[in-house]
């Protein structure tokens, strides 16, 4: 509310109050680590300075990716296997990191606190499976890749 003083100028009735941060999910950042790590989208979600790098680097190594004839043999498509793994591994960090460890850093001004059951247990086990399967996987296209590449597999029968 403004009010109108002698001198013509206004003036505020309320006191200026500074904004609380708003409360970040413990659950939410380690979803977002373990589904969309590989755009670094847990980074946008905790407000992190250079979130647009992982993203940017992501999209230009799927976008290189197109131009081989085959998108799973070709370096740049390799080359997501960095952040697909530095997404999971941030995912089980933020799922087993302690509630009030995560507040302390995350959420200092936010004036809630954090209750996690078991939710955050669940999903460092399916990260845990899902990160086995598609680390190990590209591990093996990796290999395969190089291998052909440098003639290493010429007159292999399976």
């Amino acid at each position: 509310m403004q009010t109108q003083t002698q001198s013509g100028f206004a003036v505020s009735s309320k006191a200026s109050v500074p904004a609380a941060k708003p409360h970040r999910s413990k659950l939410a950042v380690a979803w977002l680590a373990c589904l969309l790590g590989i755009f670094g989208a847990q980074w946008w979600y905790l407000g992190r300075r250079r979130a647009w790098m992982v993203t940017a680097f992501s999209c230009f190594m799927i976008v290189l990716a197109q131009l081989y004839p085959s998108w799973w043999e070709n370096p740049p498509f390799l080359m997501l296997l960095i952040p697909i793994t530095a997404g999971f591994t941030e995912a089980l960090i933020f799922a087993l990191k302690p509630d009030d460890q995560f507040d302390l850093k995350y959420n200092p001004a936010s004036g809630r606190v954090t209750k996690t059951g078991w939710g955050p247990v669940i999903l460092a086990i399916f990260t845990t499976l899902l990160s086995g399967i598609v680390v190990t996987g590209g591990i093996s296209i990796a290999v395969i890749y190089v291998y052909t590449s440098m003639g290493w597999l010429n007159g292999l029968v399976l």
